[in-house]
């Protein structure tokens, strides 16, 4: 394994950020706190090795090549307080699965990353939350402050990213464990398939193609021989800076930054200013990195972002995760495929069919349909195929937890379901349920355009 160095604090993966604007940043109220809790991370071992960052970028150039497919997905916000070893082997669980059924949809190998060990902080639309005449600072996740309306739980703790260490940690020891087990076999995630066609309500639709996909077996790599079964990458959205920089460690070969808080880290759609201090630090470190772009990005701030994040159009560098809504998706989203295409840059090209697409019920609750998840995502794939481009992948807020926090899909889950299991710390995740069904009814999307019949362009 390749040692690394403790970067010096004059590098510029430490300091070339601050100087920026840094939005999404919480308001600590200690100085001499966040001083001491950045120098315990500094001096903390790292979660992950830059071997495995590029062993993940190698895996996301096959995708951006269009010689994999990207499954993405976990919760919303991770909760350093309900940390729970069984709900992280089922969603562990529920994303080998649906990698079982997207790698036999697109005949590819599949790339599986959860969105787990580091994600805690959260950006929010206000600074502060109103309630009932009180006024107190948002909940900004777990490694920032805690959900309780209080103002003692409000307060920004810097403390609280260390936690988040520790908490990440035995995170990683548990799935590292899981992966080198059976559970994480092919055979097993098939069995697990089989379990909930025989379950579902559409189980006469469903059990066939279950039974077709376990026949397909697994589906392996043309060049060095990869295959998907027991690899699961760990990725959060690099929010914090000081979180992140002071994680971030020099490999002693080549001396390359890398972020060791997680193998892919992504700048969210409040954070991606070009010119700003989350792009600079990302700009800086050799981890594979994402960016998401919702439906008022541009062509010309795509390719500023592009220049400054993959200059050397690296394959696997840069992942382009679009949120654009289902009323939006087929609208927006061309136009930037083609602008991007038209300047030879090589990315990898996801759907993240959550956040556009998020409303609020009657009981106030924050929810999704599944309808619109699942038109957004039909509309990716009919953007990107119809413009000969590879739809690369997935990025879901999920749990193999049966919670009630999605409207609709084969659950039948309605408004007045949405109290019973509602424990998302933030946004509405699909449960394992609505997970798999999301994936079969895609499947049944595809298998349709190619059909005979169907113009070549749609297929």
């Amino acid at each position: 394994m390749t040692p690394l160095l403790d970067l010096p604090s004059t590098h510029a993966a430490f300091l070339s950020w601050r100087g920026l604007p840094a939005a999404q940043q919480p308001e600590w109220p200690d100085p001499a706190g966040l001083e001491a809790a950045v120098a315990t991370l500094t001096a903390s071992l790292p979660l992950v090795v830059p071997r495995e960052c590029d062993l993940l970028k190698a895996r996301l150039a096959a995708v951006a090549r269009g010689e994999a497919f990207l499954v993405q997905g976990g919760d919303c916000a991770e909760s350093l307080d309900a940390t729970d070893a069984g709900s992280l082997l089922r969603t562990a669980g529920t994303l080998q699965q649906l990698a079982t059924v997207f790698g036999y949809m697109m005949s590819l190998p599949v790339v599986t990353v959860a969105r787990m060990a580091g994600q805690y902080a959260k950006p929010r639309s206000a600074a502060t939350e109103l309630r009932d005449g009180v006024e107190l600072p948002a909940y900004r996740g777990d490694a920032v402050n805690g959900q309780a309306f209080t103002a003692a739980a409000r307060t920004p703790d810097p403390h609280r990213m260390v936690r988040v260490h520790q908490h990440s940690a035995a995170t990683l020891n548990l799935i590292r464990a899981y992966c080198g087990s059976a559970q994480a076999s092919p055979a097993h995630a098939v069995e697990g398939l089989r379990r909930f066609a025989d379950a579902a309500p559409e189980r006469a639709r469903y059990a066939p193609l279950t039974e077709d996909i376990a026949r397909a077996g697994g589906f392996t790599g043309t060049g060095d021989g990869w295959h998907t079964p027991g690899e699961l990458f760990m990725s959060h959205e690099g929010l914090l800076l000081d979180y992140e920089s002071a994680l971030t460690r020099a490999d002693a070969v080549t001396g390359t930054p890398y972020a060791t808080s997680g193998h892919l880290l992504w700048i969210g759609e409040r954070t991606r200013r070009a010119d700003g201090a989350h792009v600079e630090f990302f700009s800086r470190i050799g981890n594979p990195v994402a960016v998401k772009t919702g439906p008022s990005v541009d062509g010309d701030e795509l390719l500023r972002l592009i220049d400054r994040l993959s200059p050397d159009d690296e394959p696997g560098r840069l992942t382009l995760v679009a949120r654009m809504g289902a009323r939006r998706v087929r609208e927006v989203l061309p136009r930037l495929v083609e602008r991007v295409a038209a300047e030879g840059r090589t990315v990898g090209w996801v759907c993240d069919p959550m956040h556009g697409n998020t409303v609020t019920a009657p009981s106030g609750h924050k929810t999704r349909r599944f309808d619109d998840i699942l038109d957004e995502l039909s509309g990716f794939f009919e953007v990107l195929t119809g413009l000969g481009a590879h739809p690369g992948g997935v990025h879901l807020e999920l749990t193999g937890d049966d919670v009630t926090e999605c409207l609709g899909g084969g659950a039948g889950i309605t408004p007045p379901d949405l109290p019973l299991r509602y424990r998302s710390a933030c946004d509405p995740r699909l449960n394992g349920h609505q997970s798999l069904d999301l994936a079969y009814r895609l499947l049944e999307l595809r298998e349709a355009v190619r059909a005979p019949g169907v113009p070549e362009a749609l297929r």
